[in-house]
């Protein structure tokens, strides 16, 4: 994981101006939050936010089609954009309405998930920081997740999307999950939430001790088989005894927990290393759980494998119907990444360092120029954004395929059908 260029935050209100001209994909974009057309209303009463230079943050912001998106996001070139619900009024005539009438009616389901959740278990950064040792996390969440969603609850429709800087988003664009209700969405991130518990406490995995849910199995298998990689060569999660006291609070049997602790501070230990520290854990809880008396979980490894592994959801960010999220092709004013579609079956050659800054894209661009005057190719196809719109482009046809199989697809100006 290498860092692809260097970015100068400063740049970013002379560069946005041109992004949003030229290689944001409106048209692409425009198709898929217009559903179809059917309802008509639902492009013109979805909610849109920008954050302007200066965290200037304005709400409410709503557009009547294509057209009036381009000029206005090019007139305001925000830092950041915001997708929120489809209201039953437009977000712009709020003021307008009685505050009872005005309602979030739909929206897709949304998942967030960041690396910042991560920080009691990760050992190479912390808060906004990512890294190739700890970066596994998101790949283990994407693959836990887009399984879930797809065998799961039959969801066909996922934007997976990374967020700029050190998390992922997935938008789920059924149209079972735009009408799902509070209760319904919560439902569901309940379903996918296993970590549970603040920062002040230490053991947030607890599994049944009689059998395990199908759901719970196959995300266990999923993390197995990364554990060992990422925990132990990446993390060397058991390499010191700060480490050591870690993993063996998660452990409820007392008699396992002494001896274990006695095993890493015996001198035989004092070089102690992940490899050697976890296959003596492993050897004593099976040895442990084998004995008539053993009190402790059934599934201590699969515990500890799930708390420093499995996804750690913002739930409250999947609850909400009117709950707003930042919107794909956004520029990271602090990475100057551009907030790309992920692939969730390649997401193993998903590397976020080498994601486009808008200074790479631009100069791309600017050289590709002054040697090809073919206008019929769109500006991103001429960039490093090719292959990220192509992803993006791919989820959108698929979402269209059902609108036409349902006789829902409605005639589309040529303004529209740019791709």
């Amino acid at each position: 994981m290498t860092e692809k260029s260097t970015y100068d935050a400063a740049s970013l209100p002379d560069l946005l101006p041109i992004y949003y001209k030229k290689l944001f994909p409106y048209g692409l974009y425009y198709r898929w939050l217009n559903y179809g057309g059917v309802p008509k209303s639902y492009f013109t009463n979805r909610e849109f936010s920008f954050t302007l230079k200066d965290d200037v943050y304005i709400r409410y912001q709503s557009f009547a089609d294509q057209q009036e998106m381009e000029k206005e996001i090019q007139k305001r070139c925000p830092y950041k954009i915001d997708i929120g619900a489809v209201f039953s009024h437009k977000p712009k005539d709020h003021k307008t309405v009685k505050a009872a009438a005005f309602q979030a009616q739909e929206k897709e389901l949304v998942f967030d998930i960041d690396m910042t959740d991560y920080d009691d278990v990760r050992t190479c950064c912390s808060g906004a920081d990512i890294c190739e040792k700890c970066w596994p996390l998101m790949q283990i969440a994407v693959k836990i997740l887009d399984r879930a969603l797809e065998e799961d609850f039959g969801f066909e429709h996922r934007l997976w999307v990374y967020s700029g800087r050190r998390g992922v988003h997935c938008w789920v664009c059924d149209e079972t999950a735009r009408k799902l209700s509070q209760n319904g969405r919560t439902a569901v991130a309940e379903y996918l939430s296993l970590v549970k518990g603040g920062e002040h406490q230490n053991k947030k995995i607890s599994l049944d001790t009689t059998r395990l849910h199908p759901f719970i199995s196959q995300s266990l298998e999923i993390v197995k088989a990364r554990f060992y990689d990422y925990a132990v060569k990446k993390q060397d999660f058991l390499g010191d005894e700060e480490n050591h006291k870690k993993v063996l609070s998660l452990i409820t049997d007392e008699t396992l927990r002494t001896e274990l602790e006695k095993n890493f501070t015996s001198k035989e230990y004092e070089e102690n290393t992940s490899k050697t520290a976890w296959a003596v854990l492993r050897k004593h809880v099976e040895t442990k759980k084998s004995e008539a008396n053993y009190k402790g979980s059934k599934y201590v490894l699969e515990e500890i494998m799930l708390q420093y592994c499995y996804p750690r959801l913002d739930v409250n960010v999947s609850k909400g119907v009117n709950h707003l999220l930042k919107s794909p092709f956004c520029v990271h004013p602090k990475t100057g990444r551009v907030c790309v579609p992920i692939d969730p079956k390649k997401i193993d050659e998903f590397d976020p360092m080498a994601v486009p800054t808008i200074s790479d894209i631009l100069e791309e661009l600017n050289s590709v120029e002054k040697e090809d005057s073919n206008k019929k190719t769109k500006e991103f196809n001429k960039t490093s954004l090719k292959e990220c719109t192509q992803v993006f482009e791919r989820f959108v046809k698929k979402l269209e395929e059902t609108w036409k199989g349902k006789g829902k697809m409605i005639e589309q100006s040529d303004m529209t059908m740019e791709f």
